[in-house]
């Protein structure tokens, strides 16, 4: 179950560095969801762990466990928010350490939302990560609220 989502000190710097609290969707004991900055495509998300992990392995049996519930509730919001065609879950941590995954919502054809397309550049392959489509603070804003709204909807 998510937690209140007003926590006012992120848990590690990778979530500081996605934007929290400004882009949050829920926290949970062990995880915190944000909006992705960079909208790989519609709805990209980050699912960060509040631990001080930088490797999987190192995570608690607690988040282990409750990853099952943060990834079917981003699951069922997504799929209400913007009816994804495949959703890939990508542990990099390449540049950011701690432990996180992007979550990329894939489309096969053209998603409109608030009046922009929004385009998979690498449909039907990897994710394009450097080619994220243009957003500009009120789309995201918008964007934030439609998932929060869904959030809010489908999550008890």
């Amino acid at each position: 179950m998510p937690q209140d989502a007003e926590h006012p000190v992120a848990a590690n710097e990778t979530i500081a560095k996605f934007g929290y609290p400004h882009t949050l969707l829920a926290n949970y004991e062990h995880w915190t969801v944000l909006l992705r900055p960079q909208q790989v495509t519609l709805g990209s998300l980050v699912l960060a762990c509040r631990e001080q992990a930088t490797r999987f392995s190192d995570i608690s049996q607690g988040a282990f466990t409750s990853l099952a519930a943060a990834t079917g509730d981003i699951e069922a919001v997504l799929g209400q928010a913007f009816s994804y065609d495949k959703l890939n879950y990508l542990m990099l941590m390449m540049v950011d350490p701690d432990v996180h995954f992007h979550v990329i919502p894939r489309y096969e054809e053209t998603k409109s939302f608030s009046q922009h397309d929004f385009f998979d550049h690498g449909w039907p392959g990897a994710p394009n990560l450097k080619n994220p489509n243009e957003t500009n603070p009120s789309l995201t804003v918008a964007i934030l609220d439609h998932l929060k709204e869904n959030w809010n909807k489908n999550i008890n």
